[in-house]
């Protein structure tokens, strides 16, 4: 595994206002991650994790403290410029798949491609390829409603992977999907974590994830009460 750290998280505060009240998701945490690391974040509903996630992908800014994603500080960023993070470094996996229903499996995957500008070319090769890692080359012109709950989770994983990010941020990612289905996805992302080296980062309380990360950060109550490396 390389060494260099490509997101440092120090002293991160996010606070929610509502009317004169508001509430803390996030309470001083700190930790940093290295490339090609699969790690999650873990914990009850509520501890912070999304919120925790939406920041390191730029889709959200701390109210105090410091995210440095990729040598760039979140909180210090314009819209434009961490569109420009998310679309050139990031892929996100969500827990409802966020499939385009009237658009082929095919033109699913290839939806960040058209936001970088790639050529046809470029953009058939990396599709098909983003395509086989998932073993979805059959169904490349099929449509979402044609589609398995793990097929769907495939197609989620190819599009996250088709401009070869140095993150893959994963909410929930099998929350929807049985025992079978799960082990499918995550040895799958195992493989191209191993192969890829992208670092893969999830938000998740369930157990058939976290049987398969290398680190756990545990948190609760928006704090890191534990960070722990995996066998």
């Amino acid at each position: 595994m390389a060494t260099s750290q490509i997101i440092t998280v120090s002293n991160l505060v996010k606070d929610y206002f509502m009317g004169r009240q508001f509430f803390r998701a996030l309470n001083g945490i700190t930790f940093s991650a290295v490339k090609g690391e699969f790690i999650g974040f873990v914990g009850p509903s509520g501890s912070g994790k999304t919120t925790l996630l939406n920041i390191i992908g730029a889709l959200d800014n701390p109210t105090s403290g410091e995210a440095i994603v990729l040598n760039k500080p979140v909180s210090t960023l314009h819209q434009k410029e961490a569109a420009r993070l998310r679309n050139d470094s990031i892929g996100f996996i969500f827990q409802t798949y966020n499939l385009l229903p009237v658009y082929t499996v095919y033109e699913n995957v290839e939806f960040p491609l058209l936001l970088l500008k790639k050529g046809n070319a470029e953009r058939e090769h990396a599709v098909m390829q983003a395509l086989e890692w998932v073993g979805l080359t059959a169904k490349a012109h099929s449509r979402p409603n044609q589609l398995s709950g793990g097929e769907s989770q495939r197609v989620a994983v190819a599009r996250a992977m088709v401009k070869v990010p140095e993150i893959v941020l994963a909410d929930e990612p099998t929350a929807n999907l049985d025992a079978a289905n799960s082990h499918n996805i995550l040895t799958m992302m195992q493989r191209l974590n191993d192969e890829l080296k992208t670092t893969f980062i999830f938000a998740t309380h369930d157990e058939k994830v976290i049987s398969y990360l290398h680190r756990k950060i545990v948190l609760n109550d928006g704090r890191v009460v534990d960070d722990i490396m995996m066998n």
